[in-house]
């Protein structure tokens, strides 16, 4: 008896809301008009701390970057793959 009457709670229909479903407030703007109210509301104390972090991101990428490129000593590939497993090899006896 407990078994079903729980079960029809949990299986019960949602109720239907009697006031309608409110519209969104900014239904009728444009892209650029909802991202200058986000932009907006971002705090004045926060602009400092993005621009400093994103020169640092973008300094990283360029020093990655330009280190991967211009070194040329760099090995991005395996190269002579039987050297190194024949030297695998004799190091193992």
């Amino acid at each position: 008896m407990f078994a079903s009457r729980v079960a029809r709670q949990a299986f019960r229909q949602t109720p239907r809301m009697m006031r309608p479903i409110p519209k969104e407030e900014q239904a009728a703007h444009t892209v650029s008009q909802r991202l200058r109210m986000r932009v907006k509301s971002i705090p004045a104390e926060l602009w400092p701390l993005g621009a400093v972090v994103g020169f640092a991101v973008s300094a990283a990428i360029y020093s990655i970057t330009r280190h991967l490129v211009v070194d040329k000593t760099i090995r991005l590939k395996r190269q002579n793959r039987a050297a190194d497993s024949h030297a695998a090899h004799a190091e193992e006896h």
